[in-house]
């Protein structure tokens, strides 16, 4: 893959995963905030406090997410401006462009996707 293609896709991609954490963590704030009302879980019907708490670890799970999917686009333009962008961390055979214009962030070719890859 074109290098220059690839710094596109990357920071496309971070500029819409830094979007996407900001909106998780305005969600994550307010659903922390909704589960410490002046009611408490005392005061609550037990299915609406099941709901909020449901709420606030789907919030949760969002930004951890999204923080992992930051840290792999990261990851990826550090890999890309040390020049070893586009070779598997595992056998260190070139990835193939389909699948890079695919998932530019990833750092193993279609043979080790499932390997896991420590940084």
């Amino acid at each position: 893959m074109d290098l220059d293609r690839a710094r596109e896709l990357l920071t496309t991609e971070l500029a819409e995963l830094e979007e996407r954490a900001r909106f998780a963590e305005s969600s994550r704030a307010e659903a922390s905030a909704d589960t410490l009302g002046q009611e408490g879980a005392l005061g609550q019907h037990p299915a609406d406090y099941g709901t909020e708490v449901n709420t606030t670890m789907e919030a949760e799970l969002s930004v951890d997410t999204i923080g992992e999917q930051r840290r792999r686009v990261i990851e990826a333009i550090d890999r890309l401006d040390a020049g070893s962008y586009g070779r598997c961390a595992v056998c260190g055979r070139d990835i193939d462009d389909e699948r890079l214009e695919a998932r530019p962030e990833v750092a193993t070719c279609r043979e080790h996707a499932d390997t896991p890859v420590v940084t």
